[in-house]
């Protein structure tokens, strides 16, 4: 589908890559992979057209149609949602446009019998054929599933696109691109603005989209559930590994080991041949083999290999002091604006927990965290710990770095003990290595300072760490350093976040946002999508607000036969109706054990603390209730298993 021979691209002495070919074949799922600046996104630039190499060609066939999602584009805002994803079926628009011109002119002409009409009639057949088949007005439908797929509600259709934010209104642009069913879609990080369910939706768009797909992702999840081959640009060159990223990743360490070898063997080789003409550089007996020996260093083509990698890299967060056993306590909590955002939050974090706060964008996982930093008032009751350390992570804490100095100065203020000692190394880690460990703060990107701002968090003494999005801007193995370094740490952390590999192994327990609720789930992230079932729109059969048509046509004899009716379907409308309401019934249940759980949960936390006392610990009275309290969360836990069990067996 697509050719590329002998791609070069220069902009200064060194070239970012060289001597690049590789072919884009139909249905390839294609991860593009390098450290930031390696030229992921330039190349991405170059197949769709925005940006001519320095050499090579990129051939691409006339009819072949490209849709190419940047990070960052300029966004137009003077129309509603709908408005904007419409545009993507302006052929459709266009089509039926010419359609009725044509069905007009039938309708008003008589000469039935001449050769100009029945060409006409002939021409007006083929149109709206070709019509049909671009999907006619059931476009409607398909921009409501892709809207609501990608975390919109059908309130959101009539808004416009101003009142909506930078992340909102690149979530439409891209719903314009896979509206448009490309044959190649160029894809770079589309997920930093999306949350989990729609990251989960794209999964399965993709996945069944018959477009090529070439991509630029840190949310290993996700380019593991999508491509099946990995590119990855380094050293200036680009090398094709034929499997999932997780492969790669092993491929990659056997080839990495390869590298160093023979980096080592020539290195030992090119110092053999210095050692010789340093030694008989005078001796006009040996001058040819010395001649010789010079001949042979400079056809020497030197061996590459990667920058030192860090990903192995401990970083160890500094001691703290040592935080109540509960730092965070939430006990009725609620906060509205002009709307709800959430209500009746109950929820208790105890000392050294990691937790997870999940949910769409929008639900109210960082107004929660500035309520729990008393940025802004709420109602209800919400205590923080004795002796609790908060350290906070906030998409705007880029911005309170001081400006006049430099990355290595930054850290450097903040760093105590050996970890001094070792500032280069984790500068390297988040990718300042080298001269950009001298960049002064005011000439860094806004992706730099926020990783500059993450380092300078990690190094403070705090025992409660707050982090909001802490992935947006790391690369893979920045990720692993940040993980590994949260997990070791002694104190709690609170984790805001989309990332499902990020988060996984990570937490022990997640707190789900959604409807003006706060749900708490026992486990990691992997263990609440799997309690939790995602409600994902469709990608693909009827589209949503479809079925009432379909249904309208039926004919009425089919609709009055029930065994016509059952052959249809696997179940009767009867036997389909019963089922819902017991799952209904099933559902409310488990609710009300759910809150049973909860309320004793938090009377168990109330009776820990007492517990705790000199007086508690012998009134036996609070013993005994302790006692019988667990015993009930036990039988109710039991109760909730069952519960769960059997709604998992009802299919409809």
């Amino acid at each position: 589908m697509i050719s590329v021979e002998g791609l070069k691209v220069e902009f200064g002495v060194k070239p970012l890559f060289h001597d690049v070919s590789f072919v884009i074949n139909q249905r390839d799922r294609i991860a593009l992979v390098g450290k930031n600046g390696a030229g992921k996104s330039t190349l991405l630039k170059i197949l769709c057209g925005m940006q001519q190499p320095t050499e090579g060609v990129v051939s691409i066939p006339n009819d072949t149609t490209m849709g190419y999602l940047p990070q960052v584009m300029k966004l137009v805002d003077d129309t509603t949602v709908r408005e904007e994803a419409r545009k993507a079926f302006a052929d459709n628009t266009k089509m039926a446009e010419r359609l009725e011109r044509m069905n007009r002119e039938l309708s008003e002409r008589t000469d039935y019998e001449t050769e100009e009409y029945m060409d006409l009639v002939q021409r007006y057949t083929e149109a709206h054929e070709r019509y049909q088949m671009m999907g006619a007005e059931g476009y409607e439908a398909e921009i409501e599933r892709t809207l609501v797929g990608l975390g919109f509600e059908r309130t959101d259709f009539e808004r416009p696109t101003k009142e909506f934010s930078g992340g909102w209104r690149m979530r439409i642009e891209l719903a314009k691109i896979l509206l448009r069913k490309p044959d190649v879609l160029l894809l770079d990080e589309p997920t930093n603005h999306l949350d989990i369910e729609s990251i989960q939706w794209l999964e399965q768009f993709l996945a069944t989209s018959s477009s090529a797909v070439v991509l630029v992702s840190h949310d290993r999840a996700f380019i593991n559930n999508v491509t099946n081959r990995t590119m990855e640009i380094s050293c200036g060159q680009v090398t094709d590994y034929r499997v999932k990223y997780d492969e790669y990743v092993e491929l990659r360490k056997e080839r990495r080991e390869q590298q160093l070898r023979a980096y080592e063997n020539q290195q030992k080789e090119i110092a053999d041949i210095k050692q010789f003409v340093e030694r008989f550089r005078y001796k006009a007996t040996k001058a040819i083999q010395v001649q010789q020996r010079l001949r042979q260093l400079e056809k020497m083509v030197p061996i590459e290999i990667d920058e030192v990698d860090n990903s192995a890299l401990r970083l160890k967060f500094p001691p703290c002091l040592r935080s109540g056993d509960y730092p965070i306590i939430c006990d009725e909590v609620s906060k509205s604006y002009n709307h709800l955002v959430f209500e009746h939050v109950n929820l208790t974090i105890k000392r050294g927990e990691k937790v997870a706060f999940v949910g769409k964008n929008g639900e109210g996982k960082s107004t929660l965290v500035k309520c729990i930093m008393g940025e802004i008032p709420f109602e209800g009751n919400l205590k923080i710990g004795h002796n609790v350390q908060i350290g906070y992570f906030a998409q705007n804490q880029a911005q309170l770095l001081d400006e006049s100095l430099t990355v290595f100065d930054t850290i450097d203020r903040v760093a105590t003990g050996d970890i001094r000692l070792r500032i280069n190394d984790i500068l390297g880690a988040f990718m300042f290595g080298g001269e950009a460990s001298e960049k002064k703060v005011k000439f860094l990107s806004g992706g730099e300072r926020s990783r500059l701002a993450m380092i300078k968090l990690l190094l403070e003494p705090v025992n409660l760490l707050i982090l909001d999005e802490p992935t947006n801007h790391l690369d893979m193995p920045s990720k692993d350093v940040l993980k590994e370094a949260i997990k070791a740490f002694d104190g709690t952390a609170i984790i805001v976040s989309h990332d499902r590999e990020f988060l996984d192994g990570l937490v022990s327990k997640v707190y789900e946002f959604g409807g003006g609720k706060v749900r708490e789930y026992l486990g990691g992230i992997y263990d609440w999508i799997n309690k939790a079932p995602l409600q994902l729109p469709p990608t693909g059969g009827v589209p949503n607000g479809a079925e009432k048509k379909v249904a309208n046509s039926i004919p009425q004899e089919l609709k009055a036969n029930p065994s016509v009716e059952s052959a249809a379907g696997a179940l009767s409308y009867a036997e389909r109706k019963e089922l819902l309401k017991k799952k209904s019934r099933l559902e409310k249940s488990i609710k009300e054990v759910e809150k049973k759980i909860e309320t004793l949960e938090t009377r168990i936390a109330e009776l820990d603390a007492i517990l705790c006392t000199p007086e508690g610990a012998s009134d036996m009275t609070v013993v005994t209730e302790y006692t019988s309290t667990k015993r009930l969360i036990d039988q109710e836990t039991d109760r909730w298993a069952q519960l769960s069990e059997e709604l998992e067996t009802i299919e409809l």
